[in-house]
């Protein structure tokens, strides 16, 4: 028995259609490459929903002392919707689906793993997202009024949750059993290792919050005591949608990083290991996630309660960040002994890590009890630059495996002004959400509170900010469509790059290698290539 199908991209020819038959074929194929682009189209619409609320947000609050633009009774149900975008309908499932669509061809495999599970994985997604959506019109979700919809959105969440379980089984195993003969798990690509450890700690955390559904729809049908009923939800749910729960997911963003750097620099990576072991360390972030508990630092007892709660605060908090910043800083090193010649997926995926790395030391200081932060609007700058930043590095990663997802080359300052435009858009969404947030502005809240200073200015630049992010993500999907459409065709290897998916044709056939590859390093592809090509030409 085998995990791989090798056919999963047969057709059949009839007198259908063709309309009805390519609808057909996107809906039932098992072709990872399809799989994972359904994942990236519907990810980035999200995107731009969730940044369009975003925005409202920022302008409702401009004047916080009545409702001008959203319904006040809705508030609560609107936030939960939101958050629940940010996470489980934009950053998680954009990520996986570009780990979906890119990994068997990394590590030299004819197909993903369970190409059936994975196709489940999608469309289960979609389906949990939708009834997400229609239990919050309906007046469910947390604190929602209608009983049977706040049902619904528990089972709209776990459906999510299972998706994006089955979707990292396909992508965990795909590494772990179907890779080219001679790789192995230490000479994986950095982008692989990054979808190996970050499936692998979905799987350890997402289970959990399944758990937590199934006490919360006992407690909501029955006593509503334990949990608090629909009011108590986001309390005890709210892990899963914010930090260090997201890092679990935010580290194939990285893994992008790692990946293009050493290719821009034209040079081996000179610290693999350390590469690999930053990666791994973001991961850590699942042993807080799972233990649902905010870990803080708490410097107002004795030195050595002091010493006991840093001690597990640098465990759940520091780990992670540590990675960021190891992943962030070796992959820069990369350009220490390079010749770089710096383009698009590059440079995209550099400003999505910065951000990304502002979240994570937003996200570290939040979690000292000095600065009290808690239940601000801190909390959701932090979420917005992780986010953001991970939909900036799936820009760059989207621009590097153009080629072979659909057969083009994105222009390189075109895609690096929509980069730059997200990067102002990021910094502003979420840099005065952290002002507004030490003067206690609470989260989740668009009217009702007051503070000295400037209400309005913060939560206006915050919500430009969002719009600005709006227009970044729809100009790649505009240039992206552009260039699909323009039919021009790209070469095998646009960027003399190092991995296997550079020794197939663009765009990529249905079953990726004729013939498997053998492997001897982690750069098989520039060991093939005459020696002048190692720096470029």
């Amino acid at each position: 028995m085998t995990t791989i199908d090798t056919q999963v991209g047969a057709t059949t020819q009839g007198t259908v259609p063709s309309f009805v038959t390519a609808t057909g074929h996107w809906v039932t194929s098992a072709d990872h490459k399809k799989i994972g682009r359904l994942f990236i189209g519907w990810s980035l619409i999200h995107a731009i929903e969730v940044a369009v609320i975003g925005a409202l947000f920022g302008f409702e609050r401009i004047s916080p002392s009545h409702m001008q633009i959203l319904n006040g009774d809705s508030i609560i149900q609107l936030d939960a919707y939101y958050n629940h975008l940010l996470v489980l309908g934009t950053l998680a499932p954009l990520l996986l689906g570009i780990a979906i669509a890119v990994v068997p061809m990394q590590v030299g495999s004819k197909a993903i793993s369970f190409p059936r599970l994975a196709q489940f994985s999608f469309w289960s997604w979609l389906f949990g997202s939708g009834l997400v959506l229609v239990s919050i019109l309906g007046n469910g979700g947390p604190g929602g009024g209608n009983a049977d919809m706040v049902d619904l959105y528990l089972l709209g969440v776990a459906t999510v949750c299972v998706a994006l379980i089955a979707g990292s089984v396909s992508v965990a195993t795909t590494v772990l059993t179907s890779r080219a003969p001679g790789m192995q798990l230490d000479i994986i690509p950095s982008f692989s290792w990054s979808a190996l450890v970050g499936s692998i700690a979905t799987l350890l955390s997402l289970p959990v919050a399944i758990g937590t559904i199934i006490y919360l729809y006992v407690d909501h049908e029955h006593a509503k005591v334990a949990f608090d009923g629909n009011s108590g939800v986001s309390k005890w749910l709210g892990w899963v949608l914010t930090t260090p729960q997201i890092f679990v997911f935010v580290v194939m963003a990285l893994g992008v990083l790692a990946e293009v750097a050493p290719v821009t620099a034209r040079t081996r990576q000179p610290q693999r290991a350390a590469v690999l072991v930053g990666l791994a360390l973001v991961t850590t972030a699942v042993l807080g996630a799972v233990t649902q508990t905010s870990h803080m630092l708490d410097t107002s007892g004795s030195g050595s309660d002091t010493i006991k709660s840093a001690i597990f605060f640098l465990l759940f908090n520091g780990l992670p960040l540590l990675g960021v910043v190891a992943s962030v800083a070796v992959a820069l090193l990369s350009f220490k002994d390079g010749s770089p010649s710096v383009n698009a997926p590059f440079g995209a995926a550099l400003l999505g890590a910065f951000m990304v790395l502002l979240g994570a030391l937003s996200s570290f200081i939040a979690h000292i009890t000095s600065v009290d932060v808690a239940g601000t609007t801190f909390a959701e700058g932090t979420t917005l630059a992780i986010v953001y930043g991970s939909v900036l590095a799936s820009v760059g990663a989207l621009t590097y495996w153009a080629p072979k997802l659909w057969g083009v080359v994105l222009p390189d300052q075109k895609v690096l002004g929509v980069a730059a435009l997200g990067t102002i858009g990021t910094v502003l969404a979420a840099l005065p959400l952290f002002i507004a947030g030490f003067q206690k502005q609470p989260k989740g809240a668009a009217f009702g509170f007051d503070y000295d200073g400037p209400i309005a200015l913060w939560n206006l630049i915050s919500g430009i900010g969002s719009l600005l992010v709006v227009v970044s993500v729809l100009g790649f999907i505009g240039l992206l469509v552009k260039e699909v459409r323009s039919g021009a065709q790209a070469p095998d290897d646009p960027w003399n790059a190092h991995t296997l998916e550079w020794s197939i044709p663009s765009p990529a056939p249905t079953n990726n290698f004729a013939e498997l590859p053998k492997v001897f390093s982690s750069e098989p592809l520039l060991d093939a290539k005459p020696a002048h090509q190692e720096v470029g030409s």
